[in-house]
């Protein structure tokens, strides 16, 4: 398993645009990834879960990633988040 530690620096926090990034590349992957803010979780290839967590700039994100590919989409996930949020 693989763990990803982000805090969002977007000022608009995780909003329809970058979420719907993040799921595309997530259901892009056999690993499963939960994305964890506090102590709510949601599947990373369910749009409106994701949406449902509120994540807000300065808040930190959890990603766990665990699966056959989790090298290589945890890599691909820790780059979309510095690259855009």
């Amino acid at each position: 398993m693989k763990e990803i530690k982000y805090v969002i620096t977007d000022p608009v926090g995780i909003h329809a645009r970058p979420a719907g990034e993040l799921v595309k590349i997530a259901k892009s992957c056999a690993s499963s990834i939960t994305v964890w803010k506090g102590d709510k979780s949601a599947d990373m290839k369910k749009l409106m879960k994701m949406m449902a967590l509120g994540v807000k700039q300065g808040d930190e994100i959890t990603l766990k990633v665990e699966g056959e590919d989790e090298d290589s989409i945890a890599a691909q996930l820790e780059s979309f988040l510095k690259a855009n949020m």
